[in-house]
């Protein structure tokens, strides 16, 4: 009984750092509801971009199966894709200027909610890491911490780290993640191949 009760005691910082990451994700997603994906104008985007890359991909799946056909066909259906790419480009860009908003509100809230936990965790170590990090992420890991055990964890790392996955998934998970055509659609997005 006292041997769970001190092995609660010994994880609960890091506990009680990854239930506030977790509250903190349900009430940016909240957030994000209220002021975007619940409008009519949010929902036409997405729709437009959805329709957009379908047709643009059924336009590149036809285009590379009829090798057959002539000059002025392609140069034709070339213009055709022209003009869905920009208006996907468009309609993207128009999405992340609608997005734009409560990000800011999201923002703020993540800011508030850093600040209150470093003033909690202030040079207090909340986990430790089962192995020496290499040295760009030691300083990340052991940010504000006294001594020289680099296995120790700080909250900014754990908070860093539960925030990046946590609430990517939950986007996943109720549907809010972005459009599949949309420009800038992830961490990392495609280099488009013309600009090159």
């Amino acid at each position: 009984m006292a041997s769970a009760l001190l092995s609660a005691l010994r994880y609960s910082d890091s506990l009680t750092v990854v239930g506030i990451s977790i509250c903190t994700a349900v009430v940016c997603e909240a957030i994000s509801w209220l002021l975007i994906y619940r409008t009519a104008s949010y929902k036409s985007l997405k729709s437009t971009i959805d329709k957009a890359s379908k047709k643009l991909e059924t336009m590149k799946s036809t285009d590379s199966t009829s090798a057959s056909s002539n000059l002025l066909k392609k140069s034709s259906k070339t213009k055709k894709m022209d003009r869905v790419e920009t208006s996907l480009k468009e309609s993207s860009r128009d999405l992340s200027m609608f997005k734009f908003k409560s990000g800011a509100v999201v923002a703020l809230v993540l800011f508030m909610v850093f600040g209150l936990l470093n003033s909690l965790f202030e040079g207090k170590a909340v986990a430790k890491i089962p192995f020496v990090p290499i040295r760009l992420v030691q300083k990340m890991s052991h940010r504000g911490l006294p001594g020289d055990d680099m296995t120790d964890c700080s909250m900014a790392f754990l908070y860093l780290l539960c925030s990046i996955s946590i609430r990517t998934n939950l986007q996943k998970f109720l549907g809010f993640s972005p459009p599949r055509g949309a420009a800038g659609a992830g961490l990392f997005p495609m280099p488009d191949p013309k600009s090159s």
